[in-house]
């Protein structure tokens, strides 16, 4: 994308890399700390990237602030060249905004809309075959409300075995600014009290809540 390349691995996670055209040189300006067994990379905006790993993980990595400026000033790429971190890796890194355990191997995450004039969604699938897609809220209070949903969701409607949510979630890293759908989902399936007890606690009846799970997967998908 422009000048840059974002290169992955089977094991050192996300590297950018800057092309230098006169003299045929690529040189990594940036990188990230945490080891990914890289199996899919998708491409989310010029700073940001979405990469999915063997183990089941799905992150959002992004260049920290001033990168691109920096880039922008060095056009020769000698600084990026030999302007070294530890370890001998580059000298900036990526920042994680993003993550969650899916819990199988992601094969495939692609940027698309799946609904005409929708805005744009990030779609999944693993080797077992789960189709799932990541989906953008619009404004804060509908972040909240949702997070505030997904809390008493853990509470209310436990997993069968007995395992806890978070933990779950967050088995190799801790799960960062991603509500897990598929838990807000089941809130259709809780006892009428319940429902009503967990509605009470957000200020909302339970239609409203309904109403609000819908409306988030009709704008995206169905």
């Amino acid at each position: 994308m422009g000048q840059r390349i974002v290169v992955s691995d089977s094991q050192e996670s996300v590297h950018f890399m800057r092309y230098k055209k006169q003299d045929g040189q690529l040189s990594i300006f940036c990188d990230e700390t945490s080891p990914r067994y890289v199996t899919c990379v998708c491409l989310l905006d010029y700073d940001t990237v979405a990469v999915g790993d063997r183990f089941g993980n799905i992150a959002v990595l992004r260049l920290p602030k001033g990168v691109t400026e920096e880039v922008q000033e060095d056009p020769t790429g000698v600084r990026a060249l030999w302007d070294r971190g530890n370890l001998n890796g580059a000298s900036q890194k990526l920042e994680a905004i993003a993550h969650l355990y899916i819990g199988d191997a992601i094969t495939s995450m692609q940027k698309t809309s799946l609904v005409p004039g929708a805005n744009d969604c990030l779609s999944y699938t693993t080797i077992s075959g789960i189709i799932g897609i990541l989906v953008p809220f619009m404004s804060r209070d509908e972040f909240e409300f949702f997070q505030n949903l997904e809390m008493h969701m853990r509470v209310e409607y436990p997993p069968l075995c007995g395992r806890d949510h978070l933990a779950y979630r967050s088995y190799y890293f801790p799960v960062k600014s991603i509500i897990d759908g598929d838990l807000c989902e089941q809130y259709s399936l809780m006892p009428l009290d319940k429902q009503k007890s967990v509605g009470e606690e957000l200020g909302r009846k339970p239609a409203e809540i309904h109403k609000k799970l819908e409306d988030i997967r009709t704008r995206y998908a169905f």
